[in-house]
């Protein structure tokens, strides 16, 4: 049992409770009640987290631990956990001396609100337990210090209390089986490892208002807390719990295996509709990640209604014949700045209706996407933002002076790492695909056809590096005619692997492949950029500077595996034998990491260099989307 591992609860609202196994908040998002007041973005952290402690026979038992600068532990409640499970929720069990305390974290599905109970295990000796929660009501991506506006008062009385540390945050209102005493207190200096590991700040000072005591003879301790404006079932605290026991535990047992349950985490709701949260703790809903994701996290699971209801969604949001690249954390405007996220948008649609295919979609339902798709090609075809535009040749162009359009789009003090401005091999690849989509779906369909005939005879004479047996990563750099990146990427497995169209005859398909597994791959990903190749960075490290130059210039991603491991299997035929060998040379590496780092979920990133080491978001929708995609269609 790794202890510094990560567990997330996610309530479909954006909001979410997370920690580590031993009870150590490493991350500024580490809360017990985190919600999202424009769902899913608008995200404030309510209450951080708590102390526990159980008084036996005139001994005190800690079962929280903190971390206080400079390196203080305290108390010391980890040195008596004795098991952990993340299944069907969070549950810990401690050992004080013999006697047996189970703890455990249960979010009920849109609700923000979350429960948490302890219960002896029989015989139960006399005991009580006392629990000291830690509130701050900021922003969750910013941190709390010792104020004089906080406010400590509980209003209520009874089994409820009702906090309101500044106006404008919602309240907490809590209910509990417990007595209250009143105690106000500054709990100063909490340190978080993981973000002074990102060298931003890491310290944090938390208000407690008091303190619940609880017989524990009298049976199981319960506190449920929950977000001013959320409703909770009538009745006792108990009667409260049972219902949301008993209402997890039968959507919990619907999706049939942890891995389909672990992708609910990421469906939220949006404006009345659907989307798909791009990663825990600090990600909003993005939309490339959303249509990468989505083929793996509802398609592959047969959740093809949300897929619509998201899909229909962001049609709703086109613009110029663009989608948003991504929803702001504060609800501003969208940002129209990826070529790829309209591209990808017209993958998924065409996954959708593939998958919709024997029950049909809706008339008016298939008539806003196939709308939304023709004005994504229409866009793209005549010229939209950044400069994209179908070229002479039928390639599409991209790229302006200082823009960043693809996936890989870090910047260092606002410039871009990776411009690559011109014709990047991966959109080329989406943009061929999403013309023979058109081409299959759409009224009208013969110019699409031809101008996607005339893009695959391009590429194939512009895009072929026969040096390095596989392909350029951008043509025409920074539209200069004829100039090439010849960089050894992992963006050319789209040509050949993750989408149906296939760009290139078998023997060099293979090739292909073969220099890919060599140069870039790693049991959790594939590398964003070949080792001996200028401005390899083999780790993700440092400071928020340092991170962004090495974010696409060596580490691995996980979600590249799922066109790699893809194409592996075509170039061999694609039979039994060929998805046997995948699964146990790819697959089962890749499975094993869900016991780690993010429990139950895979990283956004790894180090390019071994031991490979997870970085980045621990929970992220689109590495665990294609590993899904990849266990229940490709390899099936």
């Amino acid at each position: 049992m790794d202890r510094a591992a990560e567990w997330l609860e996610a309530n479909g609202l954006g909001g979410f409770a997370s920690g580590t196994v031993d009870g150590i908040r490493t991350r500024r998002y580490h809360a017990l009640l985190l919600v999202a007041r424009t769902p899913p973005t608008g995200r404030v952290v309510l209450v951080n987290g708590f102390d526990a402690w159980v008084r036996i026979g005139g001994r005190s038992f800690a079962l929280s631990s903190q971390l206080y600068t400079p390196e203080v532990v305290a108390p010391d409640g980890r040195e008596r956990l004795e098991a952990f499970t993340a299944e069907p929720w969070p549950q810990w069990t401690f050992d004080l001396d013999g006697v047996r305390l189970d703890q455990e974290v249960l979010v009920p599905y849109g609700a923000a609100a979350v429960a948490v109970s302890w219960r002896l295990r029989e015989p139960a000796p006399p005991a009580e337990l006392l629990v000291r929660p830690f509130l701050s009501g900021r922003d969750s991506h910013a941190l709390h210090r010792e104020n004089d506006a906080f406010r400590f008062e509980a209003e209520g009385r009874g089994p409820w209390r009702v906090f309101r540390p500044y106006p404008e945050v919602p309240a907490v209102t809590a209910v509990t089986n417990g007595r209250y005493h009143h105690d106000p207190l500054w709990y100063r200096n909490f340190l978080y490892r993981r973000e002074r590991e990102r060298g931003l700040d890491a310290t944090e000072d938390l208000a407690s208002p008091g303190t619940w005591h609880w017989d524990m003879q009298r049976g199981e301790a319960i506190c449920i807390l929950a977000a001013e404006g959320q409703e909770l079932p009538a009745g006792s605290p108990a009667a409260c719990l049972g219902i949301f026991r008993g209402g997890e535990q039968r959507r919990r047992r619907a999706f049939g295996s942890p891995l389909r349950r672990a992708a609910d985490a990421y469906l939220v709701r949006r404006d009345g509709g659907r989307s798909i949260i791009a990663g825990y703790p600090w990600s909003t809903d993005r939309g490339r990640d959303t249509f990468v994701a989505l083929r793996g996290l509802c398609l592959a699971a047969g959740r093809v209604e949300e897929a619509a209801a998201i899909l229909l969604a962001w049609a709703r949001t086109v613009s110029q014949g663009m989608l948003p690249g991504r929803f702001p954390d504060a609800g501003a405007v969208p940002a129209y700045d990826s070529v790829d996220a309209s591209l990808w948008f017209v993958v998924a649609v065409d996954a959708l209706l593939r998958a919709a295919a024997p029950r049909g979609l809706g008339g008016p339902e298939r008539q806003a996407l196939l709308e939304a798709v023709e004005a994504v090609l229409a866009g793209h075809a005549a010229g939209t933002r950044w400069g994209i535009r179908a070229d002479d040749d039928a390639l599409l162009a991209a790229g302006e002076p200082g823009s960043a359009l693809t996936w890989m789009d870090a910047r260092v003090e606002g410039r871009p790492v990776t411009p690559r401005c011109g014709k990047p091999v991966e959109v080329q690849a989406l943009w061929i695909h999403a013309l023979a989509v058109g081409a299959a779906i759409l009224d009208g369909a013969a110019p699409w056809r031809a101008l996607g005939e005339r893009a695959r005879s391009s590429f194939a004479k512009r895009f072929w590096n026969e040096a390095a047996g596989c392909l350029y990563d951008i043509v025409d750099l920074d539209h200069r005619l004829g100039a090439v990146d010849a960089s050894i990427r992992p963006n050319q497995i789209l040509a050949v692997g993750g989408l149906p169209s296939v760009l290139l005859p078998q023997a060099r398909a293979r090739r292909l492949v073969d220099t890919v597994e060599a140069r870039l791959w790693t049991p959790l990903g594939l590398r964003t950029l070949a080792p001996g190749e200028p401005g390899y960075r083999p780790r993700y490290e440092g400071d928020q500077p340092a991170r962004a130059g090495a974010y696409h210039q060596g580490p691995a991603w996980p979600w590249l595996l799922g066109p790699f491991v893809e194409a592996w299997v075509r170039v061999r035929g694609g039979g039994d034998d060929a998805k046997r060998q995948a699964r146990e040379r790819f697959l089962a590496p890749l499975a094993a990491q869900l016991g780690a780092y993010g429990l139950g979920h895979l990283p956004e990133l790894a180090d390019g260099d071994p031991p490979h080491l997870p970085r980045g978001c621990p929970f992220r929708a689109w590495s665990l989307g294609e590993l899904l995609r990849l266990t229940y269609e490709v390899l099936r």
